[in-house]
């Protein structure tokens, strides 16, 4: 009888795992091609919302630069939206902080690729990271577009990265030919440049050159960090050196402190700041002593076209001041993802596209399209080098209070 007990027992035991074995494999869900592990085909982009990244600095010393690239972005999410996002389908900008270094950007990139599993990527916001981050998208193939990288080269990291930032040596050169101008007796040129920031090393070569083509001498060479807050050594070397033009290339914190500090020892001369210097949050840093300093632009609020003016009104509503380059360059960028995403989904529809298939795809299309932007008519070569045909360079004019202020556009 206890043998015969102790076999039901175990017969029931079994019977009992044959059944939970039997329930797991009818519950385990279905396998093919497009879901096994490892298989990256699968079109997770396109939901109720197409994903966009946006990698910029909103933290560090570069966040005075990187907080209004989240500004033009922003809006741009709101105006395209409102006009029916893709054909219907709205996009959604996911964004990722960068910081201001090189490894926050390769953070930032990787996320939006493996995790958020964007279409493409706007960003990042200095030069320095692009070169370290645009390598992670060109092997995943994922569609960059820069919205304020300007250093050589960036276009040439590989064929998904391209920019709508035109590059540092077509845009530099128009602020020195306005300070001869405004002074016509300019001779002395002193240059000041973050030598660990790729942008402005680069900046400051296209400045050189420009100097010496214009027949300037190039008195003294300084050099800086862009973490750096006091720069009381250099000011006094070039100052004593008695020179009528300075020329900055750095960054909006670093630069302003030592705009402030030049003035403060009694430079009285013309100032060209470099694009880094590009922006109202400048204002707080150097006051008063940022008045007429000459920065060369690639965007104007007063650009003629319908998308501008729209940016434009959106920008002012928002912030009471006129959209700043940064801003727009943004909003420029996710535009361009907008429109060449409108074009390929009108060609196939790219709900059915695997996201690989869609990334190539999509960046097919960006290189190959034109847009009409706030910046004006754009379009790209081969590289991914935007092609753009009007700049300007503004003046600082700060107000009676010291504290805000504006940039007159003088080109």
């Amino acid at each position: 009888m206890l043998r015969k007990r102790t076999l039901t027992k175990i017969l029931t035991a079994c019977f009992a795992c044959v059944l939970v074995v039997a329930c797991s494999q009818n519950n385990k869900p279905s396998t093919t091609a497009n879901s096994s592990p490892g298989n990256t085909s699968t079109n997770t982009a396109i939901g109720s919302s197409i994903p966009i990244g946006i990698a910029v600095a909103q933290t560090s010393n570069v966040a005075l630069l990187g907080q209004e690239q989240v500004t033009g972005a922003k809006i741009a999410e709101k105006f395209f939206n409102d006009k029916g996002g893709v054909n219907g389908t709205p996009i959604k900008l996911v964004f990722q902080d960068t910081a201001g270094d090189e490894q926050g950007a390769i953070n930032a990139f990787n996320t939006l690729i493996t995790q958020d599993k964007v279409v493409g990527i706007v960003g990042p916001t200095l030069s320095q990271q692009a070169f370290a981050a645009d390598p992670i998208a060109e092997r995943a193939r994922v569609p960059v577009l820069a919205p304020s990288n300007t250093a050589k080269n960036i276009p040439q990291i590989g064929k998904y990265i391209a920019r709508v930032s035109a590059p540092v040596a077509v845009v530099a050169p128009n602020a020195v030919k306005e300070a001869l101008k405004i002074n016509p007796n300019i001779k002395k040129v002193a240059v000041f440049y973050a030598q660990n920031d790729a942008f402005s090393k680069s900046e400051t070569e296209t400045f050189q050159e420009t100097v010496k083509n214009q027949k300037l001498e190039l008195v003294t060479v300084q050099k800086f960090q862009t973490t750096d807050t006091d720069f009381q050594t250099q000011a006094t070397n070039a100052i004593n050196l008695k020179p009528d033009l300075i020329i900055i290339s750095g960054l909006a914190s670093d630069g302003g402190n030592l705009v402030k500090q030049l003035r403060q020892l009694g430079y009285k001369g013309l100032i060209i700041g470099g694009n880094g210097l590009n922006t109202s949050n400048l204002f707080p840093v150097c006051q008063a002593q940022c008045n007429d300093i000459l920065i060369a632009q690639a965007y104007s609020p007063e650009v003629t076209n319908d998308i501008n003016k729209a940016f434009r009104e959106a920008y002012k509503a928002q912030n009471k001041k006129e959209p700043p380059q940064f801003s727009a360059q943004a909003f420029t960028g996710v535009q361009v993802f907008v429109e060449a995403l409108k074009a390929l989904d009108n060609k196939t529809k790219i709900k059915t596209l695997p996201l690989d298939q869609l990334r190539t795809q999509l960046n097919d299309q960006i290189l190959n399209g034109e847009y009409e932007t706030p910046l004006g008519k754009i379009a790209f070569d081969p590289d991914g080098e935007v092609k753009q045909g009007e700049f300007y360079v503004a003046q600082i004019k700060m107000e009676t209070d010291g504290k805000t202020g504006k940039f007159t556009f003088v080109k």
